[in-house]
């Protein structure tokens, strides 16, 4: 269970379950993918696919009691983040790996002022820092990620600001500890285009500039080709398939990953020609089907499809899938 120099982070078959009142429900199961240092890693998949759970196990952060991580590992520099008590946990966030929230407005609280939320972050992980050395890292900052005036909107409260600002306030509190993952959970989520395109550009510099490892979750396939190195593509829990990003967009190999290239809108497309959609619903976790996950709404199904599921298939190094359709079956 070692790491190579190569790679920062492995997630090695981690399966995560929610007890509720319906029974227990399995969010991620044997999920498994590597971050190699200074590169995006892009994690795709409809709404409710385990994208967000498997960032916040990632972090530990996970709802309790109700949240249970069954098994697997979390190897961060050789170190199993699973096994990690309270207290170590508790250091890793922030200076090693950070996380900027799924939507700012309520990740940020309401009735603290800017500035206090962000010299919060200064004073846990540099306590040695006297008020006006906060200040000033605050608003040096705050001037990095791009927000104009950032003395003065260390005054405003988060209503004050607009949503793409507040973004900017979420990645400047991550990078407050200087970490070497950062994970950015739909950071362009409810943004226009162009504060969409401002907000991935300026992680892009930012992780040219500092050399830093992204975990990018977006179900946006057009954000990941224009950002990530490689990509993870997740269905009902598992991953699906894993590819370089070219290499997917050019050779899909899951009829799920080609069914969500497919249903993209192309400037050669013929005008009022209808959308091509994945027929069907993502099925309950409370009541997942035998054999593939995704076998009710695939066009290629197979009989067993139905029954037995897939095992992986390795076209490249890199590129994986885990399909009946490719293990000769």
């Amino acid at each position: 269970m070692k790491l190579t120099d190569k790679i920062i982070l492995r997630v090695e078959d981690l399966t995560v379950a929610f007890d509720t009142e319906a029974g227990k429900v399995r969010a991620i199961e044997n999920v498994g993918f590597e971050l190699e240092k200074g590169t995006f890693l892009g994690i795709v998949g409809e709404s409710g696919c385990g994208k967000s759970v498997t960032a916040l196990t990632i972090m530990r952060l996970l709802p309790q009691p109700a949240g249970v991580i069954e098994k697997g590992h979390i190897l961060l520099d050789r170190t199993d983040l699973l096994e990690l008590s309270v207290e170590k946990m508790q250091k890793v966030r922030g200076n090693q790996i950070a996380m900027i929230f799924q939507e700012p407005m309520t990740a940020l609280n309401p009735v603290h002022k800017i500035g206090r939320q962000l010299s919060e972050v200064f004073q846990i992980h540099y306590p040695e820092l006297n008020q006006n050395q906060v200040k000033k890292k605050s608003v040096a900052l705050l001037q990095k990620v791009g927000i104009p005036e950032p003395e003065m909107r260390l005054a405003d409260y988060p209503h004050q600001i607009s949503g793409g600002m507040r973004q900017r306030v979420m990645i400047a509190m991550a990078l407050a500890g200087q970490p070497e993952i950062l994970i950015a959970d739909e950071p362009t989520t409810a943004l226009d285009v162009t504060i969409q395109a401002q907000i991935l550009e300026l992680l892009k510099t930012i992780q040219q500039e500092t050399a830093m490892s992204v975990i990018l979750i977006t179900h946006d396939l057009a954000v990941i080709a224009e950002t990530c190195d490689k990509v993870v593509v997740m269905y009902a829990g598992k991953i699906v398939e894993t590819a370089p990003v070219i290499e997917l967009f050019q050779n899909p190999k899951h009829p799920y990953t080609q069914g969500l290239l497919n249903s993209i809108p192309r400037l050669t497309t013929k005008p009022k020609t209808r959308l091509k959609i994945i027929e069907g619903m993502v099925p309950s976790l409370l009541n997942m089907p035998a054999g593939c996950c995704f076998h009710n709404r695939c066009p290629l199904a197979k009989p067993i499809c139905q029954t037995t599921l897939p095992m992986p298939a390795h076209f490249s190094k890199n590129h994986m899938v885990k399909c009946h359709l490719y293990s000769g079956d």
